[in-house]
């Protein structure tokens, strides 16, 4: 029996929303069997990030290598990166292991406002991991930061998609969700030569901690699965559609998200 295999490469959430806990939970849920390698500890709840302990990127890479040598990678997704330092470390094992179905969500800024990723490590991130990218999943905020651009508009989002592009990932997905006051949400999916809009209602919940994290993890395990492109994207929208609809109400501030609602649905429409 042939097993689909994703590996996370993130930072630990204790508050298990975000991060390595919610990559897990997804591609459990999505029969992917997942694995991790951790670039960092955050203390963390739905009130926000209290600390953050980056751990050398020389284990970080050891991790890499430990699955990437035993388990293999049919694909993976990185996440909190915080350093130039981890950055270089986890692009150089990409490169070695030769992986190509690699998902980059560029964590920059945790919903409470925390830095997740240092400034100077936006230039790391841009010349040394997006070249090794099949997919790249900036929010709004993070795709200025990339494409180095104000957006206020869908024009905006191609222009910023296009930039992202330019560093080397073969597709890039410009979230809506940062788009407020509007009825829906759109995400921009871009491949190189043409546009596609995945839109879907906006739910009006403060209970959004670790919709990235989630939706990257659910499109590297889609690409696990050997799903093209544009489906295991489909498919990562509807699990977070689903994940944000069916809200778990947990904790006094940016809940996270229900990571089980997908499968049951499924369960249920049977």
């Amino acid at each position: 029996m042939s097993i689909a295999r994703a590996l996370t490469i993130a930072g630990s959430d204790s508050g298990g929303g975000a991060g390595i806990q919610a990559d897990l939970k997804t591609f459990q849920e999505l029969d992917v069997f997942g694995m991790s390698a951790i670039t960092a500890i955050t203390v963390q709840n739905t009130l926000g990030v209290q600390g953050v302990y980056p751990l050398p990127p020389e284990a970080t890479a050891e991790q890499i290598d430990a699955v990437g040598t035993d388990l293999g990678v049919d694909a993976l997704k990185t996440g909190m990166l915080f350093s130039a330092d981890i950055i270089e470390a986890v692009a150089g094992r990409i490169r070695e292991h030769g992986w190509r179905n690699v998902v980059v969500d560029p964590v920059m800024i945790a919903k409470g406002g925390a830095d997740l990723l240092l400034p100077e490590a936006v230039k790391a991130l841009k010349e040394q991991l997006l070249p090794l990218a099949l997919i790249v999943t900036p929010n709004i905020p993070e795709a200025e930061a990339l494409a180095g651009m104000s957006i206020r508009s869908m024009e905006d989002r191609r222009e910023a998609a296009k930039r992202i592009c330019a560093y080397g990932p073969a597709v890039a997905i410009v979230k809506g969700g940062h788009d407020e006051g509007v009825d829906q949400v759109v995400d921009l999916l871009y491949d190189g030569a043409s546009f596609t809009e995945l839109a879907d209602r906006r739910i009006q919940t403060v209970h959004t901690h670790g919709t990235g994290c989630t939706y990257s993890a659910a499109i590297a395990a889609g690409l696990a699965k050997g799903l093209p492109v544009l489906e295991a994207v489909q498919e990562a929208r509807a699990y977070i559609q689903a994940a944000i609809e069916d809200s778990l109400e947990l904790g006094g501030g940016h809940g996270p998200t229900n990571h089980w609602a997908y499968r049951r649905r499924r369960e249920q429409s049977k």
